[in-house]
């Protein structure tokens, strides 16, 4: 298949996917127990009052016509009004979202950092003590399940030890570099928590694809030839090795980003995925429908580009 004709297939996948989330949440979201203008309103506030709120929230409608409406303003880029703070919703997630990207841009990062070494050494030694080491934390570390590893360091490394700040983004009051101290000091614990919590699927994934690619005719022949056996792992086998972990970090952007939500929640961290829970308890309609707009269109956006991209590195895919 040519390349354009791919792109354009997953392109399409991916517009399906991104509208059948968008749906789901609109009406979800709706299903949630309360009354949205309660949330907002005064004390004793009137039924005429009430229902001139549903009116201009737009609730006094009914559900599909709601729903058509809110495709007609999604499409021209209006994600609507929050019912709380009467501001534009992209306004209050553009506030949030530069916390998301960086909590979920380090742990990404340090995965890669730490996960290549360890896949890479857990191959070379299979069978091995390392490698019987690297498996058993693998499978422990599958099983983590993120609040409770959240709240787990939150206790001993923030309020036993004292180590870390138990919440926040940053200390208020700060400037210049003391800032930046201040905003790596508060991202160490749910960055951790979140590379923890990912990191044993990419280690084994690595090292089962190495395994398989070291004992390849190729990787025999460099040997055959006198090629170093670092030279071997680190610039023949790694490179076909690292094809099948493409698609894999494609896979754990989905998972940070939902990860993202309980880590931010647990910890206070004001992301996108604290606007979530706050909404939810706010019955803020307009921001949690955004909320997960935005963080579906991420998910969606990035594993086009893994396809894409995967595309380009094996061409066999295309067909």
């Amino acid at each position: 298949m040519h390349l354009t004709g791919y792109f354009l297939q997953r392109l399409a996948r991916g517009l399906v996917t991104f509208w059948f989330a968008v749906t789901v949440t609109f009406f979800l979201v709706r299903l949630l127990p309360g009354d949205p203008v309660l949330a907002v309103a005064a004390p004793g506030m009137t039924e005429e009052i009430r229902q001139t709120q549903l009116q201009q929230f737009g609730l006094d409608r009914p559900l599909l016509v709601q729903y058509f409406a809110y495709l007609r303003e999604l499409v021209q880029g209006n994600l609507g009004v929050s019912f709380l703070r009467s501001q534009p919703v992209s306004q209050v997630l553009m506030e949030r979202l530069p916390w998301t990207l960086l909590l979920t841009g380090s742990a990404l990062l340090l995965t890669v950092i730490l996960g290549v070494p360890l896949g890479v050494l857990a191959a070379t030694r299979a069978r091995g003590w390392v490698d019987q080491v690297v498996q058993i934390a693998g499978v422990v570390g599958q099983s983590l399940f993120v609040p409770s590893l959240g709240i787990l360091l939150l206790y001993t490394l923030g309020l036993m030890l004292g180590w870390f700040p138990i919440g926040g983004a940053v200390k208020s009051g700060l400037t210049g570099f003391s800032y930046y101290l201040s905003v790596l000091h508060h991202l160490i614990l749910p960055c951790f928590t979140l590379v923890l919590a990912q990191l044993a699927s990419y280690v084994l994934t690595l090292r089962a694809t190495l395994i398989e690619a070291l004992g390849e005719e190729y990787c025999d022949l460099a040997r055959a030839k006198g090629t170093r056996e670092n030279k071997v792992v680190w610039k023949h086998a790694l490179r076909n090795a690292l094809l099948p972990t493409t698609t894999l970090i494609g896979l754990q952007i989905g998972f940070l980003v939902g990860g993202a939500v309980l880590t931010e929640t647990i910890y206070a961290y004001p992301g996108v995925g604290r606007a979530i829970y706050e909404a939810v308890g706010q019955l803020d309609f307009p921001v949690l429908q955004g909320a997960f707009v935005l963080l579906a269109a991420t998910v969606v956006i990035a594993n086009l580009v893994t396809d894409v991209a995967y595309g380009l590195l094996d061409p066999r895919v295309r067909a």
